[in-house]
C-alpha cells in the first residue's frame, strides 16, 4: 500500500515540475508578446521562481527513474557484496545529506513566513512561497532517498539504476 502511495507521490512531483516548466514557457511568452504591443513586461522573476520548482520538484522523480548521472567507474569494479556495502552507504550519506538540506530550507521558508520576507522585484510576493515549493522538492528528495535505503537493506537491488546504462568497459555499438 505504501508503496503505491509513494510512487504516486514521485510522479506527482514529476508532474508539478513539468507544470512549473510550461510556466516558464508561459512567461516567456506573455513578455514577448507584452513587447511587441509596446508594453514592457519583466517576466525574468516569474521564470526564475518556476526554474526554481520545476529543479526541485524534478529531482525525486529522476533520482526514482534512475535519470540521475551516475559515475560507476569505482563500484562497477568493486565484488558483488563490496558494492552492495557501496550503495548502501552511498544511499545513506545522501539520505543524511539531502534530509539536512531539506531542513534548512523548510526552517528558512519558515522564517520567511515569520518575518513576512517579501521579494524585492516586480511581483513583490512573499518569499515563504517560492522557498515552500524548494522545501517541498527537497523533502521528496529526501524521502526517496529513505525508500531507496530502506529497499537496500532490505535486500533488493537498487532501482535508480537503469538497464540502458552505458559501460565503459565495451565499445559502444
Amino acid at each position: 500500500m505504501i508503496r503505491g502511495v509513494l510512487d504516486k507521490f514521485y510522479e506527482a512531483c514529476g508532474y508539478l515540475a513539468a507544470a512549473f516548466m510550461v510556466g516558464i514557457g508561459v512567461s516567456i511568452v506573455a513578455q514577448i508578446v507584452a513587447r511587441m504591443r509596446g508594453v514592457t513586461l519583466d517576466a525574468t522573476e516569474a521564470a526564475g521562481l518556476c526554474l526554481a520548482a520545476s529543479t526541485f520538484f524534478g529531482l525525486a522523480h529522476t533520482f526514482r527513474r534512475g535519470g540521475h548521472v551516475r559515475i560507476n567507474l569505482l563500484v562497477d569494479r568493486l565484488p558483488l557484496r563490496l558494492r552492495r556495502s557501496v550503495e548502501i552507504l552511498n544511499c545513506l550519506l545522501g539520505t543524511v545529506v539531502v534530509s539536512f538540506l531539506a531542513w534548512h530550507v523548510a526552517s528558512l521558508a519558515l522564517q520567511s513566513r515569520e518575518f513576512n520576507d517579501i521579494s524585492p522585484g516586480l511581483l513583490a510576493m512573499p518569499f515563504w512561497i517560492p522557498q515552500a515549493g524548494v522545501a517541498v522538492g527537497v523533502t521528496a528528495l529526501a524521502i526517496a532517498f529513505v525508500d531507496e535505503l530502506l529497499w537496500l537493506l532490505g535486500g533488493g537491488k537498487p532501482r535508480y539504476e537503469t538497464p540502458d546504462e552505458i559501460e565503459l568497459d565495451r565499445p559502444v555499438a
